[in-house]
């Protein structure tokens, strides 16, 4: 661009030129003085400071805009990108991620899908704990149908290892709810089920004489409306079939008034029983009861109350102790009462009615004032000590020996009639009620 006008003229046109709006880059400018070219010095006036500003171009209107979706399945795709990667902070506050090893990715995928194993038998337990762990922090348990079945998968592989020991005491919500998941735990050794009311009729009940339970060694029935009926069913595998809870060491009937005289002769079948408390039950002949508990199994009454049953041993234990706070987090959610109670207040004020409290169902645990003497708790004694003095067991064996030979000789017949009675016995002992609980099964 060459301007020929004189100075005044040409500055002037030139400012105009560029500090207006709709200019384009004039390039070089040329001014011609005394017949000579001089090239203008942008920098003059601020003039290469206006022609720098870059004017903003825009190839879509203002209110347009753009939003690239790719996947839009409830963000799943969003959260599979990120979940390949780790996010951490270096000290200066920069965002850095590495991406995760495969084992974790393997190990999240088969816990999204745990479901659809088809088996766990001969898997590693370490990997089968990480598996376990992952599914229980996706909440894969707590789906109804998937759960159960991936539960039941982990319990048939590893049995005590997911749950050795399990305290549903007052739980009597989780139970009605979980029924079919509690039914798949085996091999348990310790249950307790206090407090739960749950009756002569229950399934549960009758899944304790179950094979998958014949570990059970300590059993808590306290307070479940029990009677005579329920405990005759839950011994007669024992009594009949020689199976189900054979290796109880512990039991304990405490506070079900509906147990007789007749429901603990059902429990001489537990050999191995080494605690009972049957306080707070129905017995009428106290005194012939703790007679026959010291004679057929070796207990004995107990004058102060044993720790056994002060119910702080048992706990939830096992892989799966936290779905046990999941089941009973969500059940106590669902019950909880609304908050806003005021029109059913103002109605009752209205009206002149009392208001309703609702108190809490309390266990028989807290509300029991027994004294020691009305506690009817039963050990079995620990076997004498074998290193006594030598005189004396020389002595008692001396004399029965002799007692022994003077009974051979003298009632050689009478003990031939006490064997022959013996062995008729062995076959008379089932009644018709437990021959139809033998059918049943």
């Amino acid at each position: 661009m060459v301007v020929t006008q004189n100075n005044a003229v040409a500055t002037k046109a030139m400012s105009y030129y560029l500090n207006s709006e709709n200019h384009l880059d004039p390039g070089p400018i040329y001014v011609r003085e005394n017949g000579q070219l001089h090239m203008v010095n942008l920098a003059l006036d601020g003039v290469k400071s206006s022609l720098q500003k870059p004017r903003p171009f825009r190839l879509f209107p203002k209110g347009f805009s753009v939003e690239l979706c790719m996947n839009r399945e409830d963000d799943t795709a969003q959260k599979e990108k990120t979940d390949h990667f780790i996010f951490t902070y270096t000290r200066e506050g920069n965002l850095r991620y590495s991406a995760k090893s495969l084992f974790s990715l393997v190990l999240g995928f088969i816990s999204d899908n745990v479901d659809h194993i088809d088996s766990l038998i001969g898997f590693p337990e370490q990997i089968a704990e990480k598996l376990f762990s992952a599914a229980e922090a996706r909440q894969k348990f707590t789906e109804p149908g998937a759960g159960l079945r991936a539960l039941q998968k982990f319990t048939e592989a590893y049995g005590s290892l997911v749950l050795c020991s399990l305290c549903l005491r007052n739980r009597y919500l989780v139970i009605s709810e979980k029924l079919e998941e509690i039914k798949s735990f085996r091999e348990l050794t310790c249950l307790d089920l206090s407090c739960c009311k749950l009756g002569d009729e229950h399934e549960l009940l009758e899944h304790l004489t179950n094979e998958a339970l014949s570990s059970v060694t300590q059993l808590h029935l306290k307070d479940n409306c029990l009677s005579d009926a329920g405990v005759r069913k839950m011994t007669a595998p024992v009594r009949v079939m020689k199976r189900g809870l054979e290796n109880l060491t512990l039991l304990d009937l405490s506070c079900n008034p509906e147990i007789t005289d007749a429901g603990i002769g059902y429990l001489f079948s537990f050999r191995k029983l080494n605690c009972l408390d049957i306080s707070g039950t129905g017995l009428k002949d106290i005194k012939a009861i703790k007679h026959k508990l010291q004679t057929h199994i070796g207990l004995v009454h107990s004058k102060v109350p044993l720790k056994e049953f002060d119910h702080s041993n048992c706990k939830t234990e096992g892989w799966a102790d936290q779905i046990v706070l999941q089941w009973e987090r969500v059940t106590s959610e669902a019950v909880k009462p609304r908050e806003t109670g005021e029109p059913r207040t103002a109605a009752q004020h209205f009206y002149g009615k009392r208001a309703r409290t609702e108190a809490p169902v309390k266990c028989a645990l807290a509300d029991t004032h027994m004294n020691s003497s009305e506690k009817l708790q039963f050990y079995k004694e620990k076997a004498p000590d074998c290193h006594g003095p030598l005189l004396k067991r020389e002595a008692v064996s001396s004399q029965e020996s002799k007692k022994s030979k003077k009974r051979a000789f003298e009632e050689p017949e009478k003990e031939q009639s006490n064997s022959s009675q013996s062995s008729k016995q062995k076959y008379v002992c089932l009644a018709v009620e437990d021959w139809d609980l033998l059918n049943s099964y």
